[in-house]
């Protein structure tokens, strides 16, 4: 599975679709990270200036066991196709941003399915992780996955 920027920020926040982004992510075998997404979840996080945020980075990343995939020519020449087919400014209604193209291109490159968050994403042609929002705390799931201690670690 592919995690996109946009639920990996939503389970810092702790915000309300985070158990069921939880839920699909302790579903997959593997879980990756393009590096530019890397790049841009940092730039998202560390801009807010929280300190807790930016501290719980890296603990997220090493929890889920989501693995940081170096980005390849192929996936660069990919997330440009994605740019010009789904970007903003192509006309198309996805309107994909730089972070989206390369999501896009590592799902694509990878054949595997992209969990997001958004609608972004449905307009395109990548397979994408759909699971029904059933209400969990988001502490219950962690814990659940974090062999029950509840607490984020490594």
């Amino acid at each position: 599975m592919i995690v996109d920027t946009s639920v990996l920020v939503a389970l810092i926040r702790e915000e309300p679709d985070a158990a069921a982004f939880g839920r699909a992510m302790g579903a997959a075998t593997i879980r990756r990270l393009s590096a530019a997404n890397y790049v841009e979840l940092a730039v998202v996080v560390d801009g807010s200036h929280d300190p807790v945020a930016s501290s719980a980075l890296e603990d997220l990343l090493a929890v889920w066991r989501i693995q940081v995939e170096p980005l390849t020519a192929v996936q660069a020449r990919l997330a440009r196709a994605a740019y010009q087919r789904f970007g903003k400014g192509s006309g198309h209604p996805a309107r994909l941003n730089l972070g989206d193209c390369f999501a896009y291109a590592l799902a694509r490159d990878l054949g595997e399915p992209l969990l997001f968050k958004g609608d972004d994403f449905k307009l395109t042609d990548i397979e994408i992780v759909t699971e029904p929002i059933r209400h969990k705390r988001l502490s219950e799931v962690v814990a659940a996955y974090a062999g029950g201690s509840g607490t984020l670690r490594a």
